[in-house]
């Protein structure tokens, strides 16, 4: 069964997702360390986990398969989903595939390395519309692909 998981904690788009999931009839299931309120509807649903350091982050790695999509912007987190066969797409639309990981991973560390003892600066720019339009688009795109793929099997 094709399902969306995402790592909820700090998701801005969880309203397209809910619209997606409404109109193509697929369940949800919201992963965080602590409740978030959500739609009282029967395909969405919360999975709350420990507190510990990657609580989330191992049960959606753990649930991934081939029929999920992942909607994180943990690299980390992608790079385990995909090994598993899953779909995986960041909050803002763009898709994490093996062609692109190694270098989103290997980004990251020289970010860090980077950062490593300087003062943090402003973060990333404010989530727009056009990034909900993306993400909404890619979204759609990826789901129809795995509803295609399950009825084809």
């Amino acid at each position: 069964m094709v399902k969306i998981l995402v790592d909820a904690d700090a998701c801005p788009v969880k309203e397209e997702i809910y619209t997606a999931a409404y109109r193509l009839k697929i369940p949800v299931v919201l992963v965080a360390n602590s409740y978030l309120r959500h739609p009282d509807h029967p395909l969405i649903s919360m999975q709350m986990v420990d507190e510990s350091f990657d609580a989330a982050d191992d049960f959606i790695a753990a649930a991934a398969g081939p029929d999920h999509l992942i909607v994180t912007a943990d690299i980390l987190l992608a790079e385990r989903c995909l090994q598993a066969g899953a779909t995986v797409l960041d909050p803002k639309g763009a898709p994490f595939t093996p062609d692109n990981i190694g270098t989103a991973i290997a980004t990251r560390a020289i970010m860090a390395d980077i950062r490593g003892g300087l003062p943090q600066g402003g973060g990333p720019k404010p989530f727009s519309k056009q990034d909900r339009t993306k993400f909404a688009n890619a979204l759609d795109r990826n789901l129809t692909r795995l509803i295609r793929q399950k009825t084809t099997r």
